[in-house]
């Protein structure tokens, strides 16, 4: 069995050429270090030091384990500023995946910024629209979009995010603008992924189902039918924002807008997060504020 204190005492006696010295940086006694030396002597059965009132001198032995000693107590050291810096700074592969169009424009811009901050990173982004388990299929991140449901995920919200049901202008110079949700059933409605519309209704959230001649899973081609007049549709503030602004789109049935929906990023619950993920979620947090 290794007595580990035996050892540290002995480099650091030899280290500082004297029991005090060695004593000092160890922050104990100097009777203290001198009895853990003598151990270590009569556990290794040979004498490592010839002690004189003036200095010391190690014997040919001692010359030899302290060599050895010495770079096992390097290493350790070694080891402890590895952990430190890996504790510090994000190291690497950052996988990470996010809703295809809301990824492409305000998330990758700002994993490039992370990135320029730190080239020892690796990253890697998945966009796409369907539903990802991060643990099962090994993401670090995730951004999330809508309502999130229960999961044993830490989840931080980036931005809020607020749905509207718009149409063009030219849609609505041929048709009359609905003012209840029961009057969608005398519109087309364009469908995105899912076979419904969600709104706020008696301050209750509510899942509507609509119906239309068109579908697709992609946002920007659902975006493109509208503003060509093919019928109505239900998009995310980030999509629609700049089209209700210069009117070329019209907002209705706003009383129902469905508003408590946020955009999230969400990742494993790890008892010692790492460098990579924390430093992330924080620029990635801060980066998104007023931006959607």
């Amino acid at each position: 069995m290794q007595h580990w204190d035996r050892i540290e005492a002995f480099v650091e006696v030899v280290r500082h050429e004297s029991f005090a010295g060695a004593a000092r940086g160890l922050g104990v006694s100097s009777s203290h270090v001198s009895r853990l030396v003598a151990r270590l002597e009569t556990q290794l059965g040979t004498q490592l030091l010839y002690r004189t009132t003036r200095r010391l001198r190690l014997t040919d032995a001692g010359a030899v384990y302290f060599e050895h000693c010495a770079q096992l107590f390097d290493g350790f050291q070694e080891a402890l500023t590895a952990i430190s810096d890996y504790q510090r700074r994000p190291t690497g592969v950052l996988k990470l995946t996010c809703a295809t169009t809301f990824g492409e424009k305000f998330i990758a811009p700002l994993v490039n910024d992370f990135l320029a901050e730190h080239p020892q990173l690796s990253v890697r982004m998945d966009f796409t629209n369907r539903p990802v388990d991060i643990v099962d299929e090994g993401f670090d991140v995730a951004v999330r979009t809508g309502a999130l449901p229960d999961s044993s995920l830490i989840a931080r919200k980036l931005c809020p995010r607020r749905e509207y049901v718009v149409g063009s202008a030219d849609y609505f110079r041929r048709h009359p603008r609905p003012h209840t949700l029961g009057e969608l059933a005398g519109h087309n409605c364009l469908l995105g992924s899912a076979d419904h519309w969600t709104f706020d209704l008696d301050g209750q959230h509510r899942a509507w189902r609509v119906e239309g001649n068109w579908r697709a899973n992609s946002g920007l081609a659902l975006l493109d039918a509208v503003h060509k007049g093919l019928g109505l549709a239900q998009l995310p503030d980030y999509y629609v924002r700049e089209g209700i602004e210069r009117g070329e789109l019209i907002s209705v049935l706003d009383a129902h807008a469905c508003t408590h929906t946020a955009v999230w990023v969400v990742y494993p619950r790890h008892r010692h997060l790492s460098p990579k993920v924390r430093q992330f979620v924080d620029f990635l947090v801060a980066g998104m504020d007023g931006r959607a």
